[in-house]
């Protein structure tokens, strides 16, 4: 596939010569809605057809929903009266071990009636076809009324590309939406879906790439992570490898009343399987500490202790949170974040000692604040963060010398100040437990000090935060009640797909 693409003056895109072949896969960018439809009007014009699309939408909604339910479960399609109920409407032939009733909504008050009958029956599972990423006008009162009674019944909603009711672009609901356990937007994510007035709505967002459109031609400095972006991700060890092939790892972590953080972190580093780990503690706690670690070489943290020898990176900061710890290990991090010649890695509470600077750090540096943590690094609100996260990425990363920023929470966003900003796609809300990124900053800080990975920090930073949500979401499948300890075991059990 041969692409010609010249920026126009609205900042868009012209796309000419542009011929059609399935199975391309590629990182998604974050689009608008008219860009959307413009690379949907390029498909077409290279020879693809509008009922091929929709035939592989309504496959890859199928098997979704089937993911989502058991044989013989009940699912009750609604299908509005434009493409995406098409869309809807298609999945229907490839549900043929469930109970599937069709209900094809023209008008919304006459429907009412059925709706509630069908509801009535208690569904395991609705597919949403409603609305597709055209709607951009208020709804009037009858399909408020609909989808309110939706809403209402409490059944899991599986939504066709966008909630019904919310604009695809700004991610307000049009007076009205469709709460979402599973948003399936196709083609790629659109702007409104990944704000967060939309995350009530949207659920849990996924995206099906591979629809049979051509190869998305349209640039974006925001980009969805699809698992396949780390298929052949890390590279295969070399069979003469060795413990100092893959780099030596030091974190400074664990203090009173705060210990298990430093395990758990040290735990997370192993995962990333570093040739060597090297945890210095706060003398209170090392004995505990040390009673848990086996491959982890534990040392009692003293003032002006040298790093172990032919170490490769630091991280430094779980479980950092006693009152009275000393100066001294603050000036020591501040000293490795502006002279150490090596990557640091900086969470938790020691991310509050760094000291601000415009001037560019020469060596790998990385802050994995939470949004209440980037708040005060900003000297601003958690609301200000949260209404523009990727904003905030960029200044997190102009404040603290250009380092790279992993700002975490629902949909984590990686990145610098300048250059590409990507969205993490794996992880669900049973990752808002104590200890969840203490893991998360060792693996990290495990990837990281490895040499063959330190040619490429955003790719392992980006691999290391999809592994974490991704490894969550295997537990969540699997068991209901799952702790930090079982993630500290399965991080990174599988490879991607």
């Amino acid at each position: 596939m041969r692409v010609r693409i010249s920026p126009s003056v609205d900042r868009g895109f012209v796309i000419s010569s542009l011929t059609y072949e399935p199975g391309f896969v590629m990182a998604a960018p974050v689009i608008s809605v008219s860009q959307m439809r413009q690379w949907e009007q390029a498909t077409w014009a290279a020879g693809q057809t509008e009922q091929a699309v929709i035939s592989r939408v309504g496959q890859i909604v199928a098997a979704r929903a089937l993911e989502l339910t058991r044989p013989g479960a009940l699912i009750l399609i609604l299908a509005g009266q434009g493409h995406n109920g098409d869309d809807a409407r298609c999945a229907q032939p490839h549900l043929a071990t469930r109970d599937v009733r069709l209900l094809n909504v023209g008008n919304p008050g006459a429907d009412l009636a059925e709706l509630c009958r069908q509801l009535a029956s208690s569904p395991a599972l609705i597919i949403d076809g409603l609305f597709g990423i055209g709607l951009n006008r208020p709804l009037n009162a009858d399909w408020i009324t609909f989808i309110h009674q939706v809403n209402q019944a409490g059944i899991p909603v599986l939504a066709v590309d966008v909630p019904s009711g919310l604009n695809a672009e700004t991610g307000q609901p049009e007076g009205v939406a469709l709460n979402a356990e599973v948003t399936l937007t196709l083609g790629a994510p659109k702007r409104g879906l990944l704000e967060p007035s939309s995350y009530p709505y949207v659920g849990r967002l996924e995206v099906a790439a591979e629809i049979g459109l051509a190869p998305c031609p349209l640039k974006s400095d925001l980009q969805w992570t699809l698992s396949e972006d780390f298929k052949s991700y890390p590279p295969r060890r070399r069979v003469d490898g060795h413990k100092g092939t893959y780099g030596h790892l030091t974190l400074i972590a664990g203090s009173l009343g705060y210990h298990g953080a430093a395990v758990l972190a040290a735990r997370g580093a192993l995962r990333a399987q570093p040739g060597l780990v090297t945890l210095f503690t706060s003398e209170k706690v090392y004995g505990p500490v040390a009673a848990q670690l086996q491959a982890v070489m534990v040392h009692p943290w003293q003032p002006g202790k040298p790093l172990p020898d032919k170490c490769s990176a630091v991280l430094f900061g779980p479980g950092l949170a006693a009152g009275d710890l000393p100066s001294d290990l603050k000036s020591e991090l501040r000293q490795f974040w502006q002279e150490l010649p090596l990557p640091v890695v900086v969470d938790a509470s020691a991310l509050d000692w760094l000291p601000a600077s415009s001037k560019r750090l020469g060596a790998l540096r990385l802050i994995t604040p939470h949004p209440g943590e980037a708040a005060r690094m900003l000297q601003t609100t958690v609301a200000a963060v949260q209404k523009d996260r990727p904003a905030a990425v960029r200044a997190l990363s102009k404040r603290f010398g250009g380092c790279w920023v992993a700002l975490k929470g629902h949909q984590t966003i990686m990145g610098r100040s300048g250059g590409d900003l990507f969205v993490n796609s794996s992880g669900n809300p049973f990752l808002a437990q104590g200890g969840s990124g203490d893991i998360l900053a060792g693996y990290l800080g495990g990837l990281l000090a490895q040499p063959p990975l330190q040619t490429d920090p955003l790719r392992a930073i980006r691999y290391g935060v999809w592994q974490h949500g991704a490894t969550a979401d295997r537990l969540a499948a699997v068991r209901p009640n799952w702790t930090m300890e079982d993630l500290a075991v399965a991080l990174a059990d599988l490879k991607p797909r």
